[in-house]
């Protein structure tokens, strides 16, 4: 069996993406370890199929971490054997890819994002030339690259020339009825960070009667939204859920009713994305609300299942959540094309493609 060692920067509790990747190797044939970073509230790690290991960092953030990060993951790699090493994202890259060299084995890399335009490199020209700096100095050199969107496949393909492939964030297959809420919520699940649409949301939620807003997730903004949340007076009308397991996030989706799907335009990591949420919701049935960017329009010119917001104002955001709370009709026909959609919009049908890659090295 091939070695294989796929690296993060997270502390693996909550990366699905992941999890999917590393399960379905190890299912068909491959020897899978996943190495991420211990925090200092991280949860203990759930045995799975395949081996978890955690690094443990001084620092936490900044330059200093990703120095740190890497320093220290390849020191790992350099003394663990492998065959292939799957560097995730371009903040695990410049290690993964020095130890495959060093060591003469093959390297992978999983985007799951266009990091050099990632919302918090926005503003800041002297990072952002950075990491495209290290962009440009390692992706030629991988031996595979796939990513989650086509839009940001064709920007690795037509940048540095490289056969780009796509694996989307798509979820296990959904065999259960849908369980239809009799309370109006709106679920938002995800990063609490910037540019996420939660400020428009909760000031849209102003003008909402009859509705709750949960936002299930954790992330640099959170204070920000708790603050928000206070002086709008919205505490009975949003709930901070906190972290969630992926086991949770399913009953939390399942008792929504709309699935909120909402980006601001800082970048084009946010531009071209395509986030696990969106085929979450289509999963458990739920219609969902989305931002007017490529990827969602072209899913949903496609497959029909929700609504598009064409700008991130308050009264469009108020307009689409109104129609769907008062047009039953279009609701239940939004939520059938979901039930239509997910059957091939699943993992089962994605991994396919990832057993593929990895046959191929």
């Amino acid at each position: 069996m091939k070695k294989i060692i796929c690296t993060v920067t997270n502390d693996l509790t909550y990366d699905r993406r992941m999890h999917r990747i590393c399960s379905t190797l190890q299912n068909n044939n491959f020897d899978v370890e996943l190495v991420g970073r211990a925090l200092f509230n991280s949860i203990e790690i759930k045995n799975n199929v395949y081996q978890q290991y955690r690094l443990k960092c001084w620092f936490n953030k900044g330059f200093l971490f990703y120095t740190e990060f890497n320093i220290r993951l390849f020191f790992y790699l350099l003394f663990t054997s492998f065959d292939i090493v799957c560097g995730c994202d371009l903040d695990t890259l410049p290690a993964a890819l020095l130890a495959a060299k060093i060591k003469r084995k093959k390297v992978v890399y999983d985007a799951h994002e266009y990091f050099p335009q990632s919302p918090e490199l926005i503003g800041r020209p002297f990072v952002r030339n950075f990491w495209n700096w290290i962009e440009s100095i390692t992706i030629p050199h991988v031996d595979i690259a796939y990513t989650v969107t086509n839009s940001i496949a064709e920007i690795f393909k037509k940048k540095y020339k490289i056969d780009c492939r796509l694996i989307q964030n798509k979820p296990f297959l959904k065999q259960e009825k849908i369980n239809n809420s009799n309370q109006a919520i709106l679920l938002y699940q995800g990063a609490v960070n910037v540019g996420r649409g939660l400020n428009e949301m909760l000031l849209t939620m102003l003008k909402i009667e009859n509705a709750e807003f949960w936002i299930a997730g954790d992330g640099d903004e959170m204070e920000t939204i708790r603050q928000h949340i206070q002086e709008l007076q919205l505490d009975k009308k949003v709930k901070l859920l906190g972290m969630k397991t992926p086991e949770e996030l399913a009953q939390l989706t399942n008792r929504a009713y709309i699935g909120i799907n909402l980006l601001e335009n800082r970048g084009l990591s946010y531009y071209y994305s395509l986030g696990n949420k969106t085929f979450d919701y289509i999963q458990a049935g739920k219609p969902q609300i989305m931002i007017g960017f490529p990827e969602y329009i072209q899913l949903n010119n496609q497959y029909n299942i929700g609504i598009i917001v064409e700008e991130l104002t308050i009264e469009k955001i108020e307009n689409a959540i109104k129609t769907l709370l008062s047009d039953k009709y279009l609701y239940q026909t939004l939520q059938q094309n979901c039930l239509t959609a997910r059957k091939e919009l699943c993992w089962e049908k994605e991994q396919q493609k990832l057993i593929v890659i990895y046959n191929d090295i």
